[in-house]
């Protein structure tokens, strides 16, 4: 159970190391630079622990269930997909809401305004759908299995 947990908490610095990159590359602040260096020291630590706890026990790998790892691994990315929709989605609301977005027609209907959608939410939300598809699809084919009692 180590293990999971080690290789969960290295994807998940993975992933929130990528953010900040983008983030630092988008804004190039001084915050993101010393959060980007403390994401690649986090990163190396436990990838250290994992390559000393691979050579000292090499039986704690042996055992890994691959196939429940890759469960959790699919279920964790389309949770992923999912939060990163969402978020665009609430942006775009939230635009929509604004008066500075939109103007009244002369019948009293809302008119957007051009880029009301940006067009790297666009593309986000097309770019993670085959993701979650995929991902999704293939944790909720292991999970009911798991519910109609087989084994995974």
């Amino acid at each position: 159970m180590v293990i999971y947990a080690l290789l969960f908490s290295l994807l998940t610095s993975f992933i929130i190391h990528v953010i900040i990159l983008a983030l630092y590359l988008k804004e190039r602040t001084v915050k993101y630079f010393y959060w980007f260096i403390a994401t690649v020291a986090t990163n190396m630590g436990i990838a250290l622990v994992l390559v000393s706890l691979a050579m000292s026990r090499p039986e704690m790998i042996r055992e890994l269930n691959l196939k429940f790892f890759f469960w959790l691994l699919s279920g964790f990315i389309m949770l992923l997909m999912l939060a990163a929709k969402i978020h665009i989605f609430r942006n775009i609301y939230r635009r929509t809401q604004d008066p500075a977005w939109y103007h009244r027609n002369y019948f009293g209907k809302k008119v957007y305004e051009k880029g009301i959608v940006k067009q790297i939410e666009f593309f986000g939300i097309f770019l993670t759908l085959p993701f979650f598809l995929f991902f999704g699809a293939f944790f909720v084919s292991r999970l009911l299995v798991i519910i109609r009692g087989g084994h995974l």
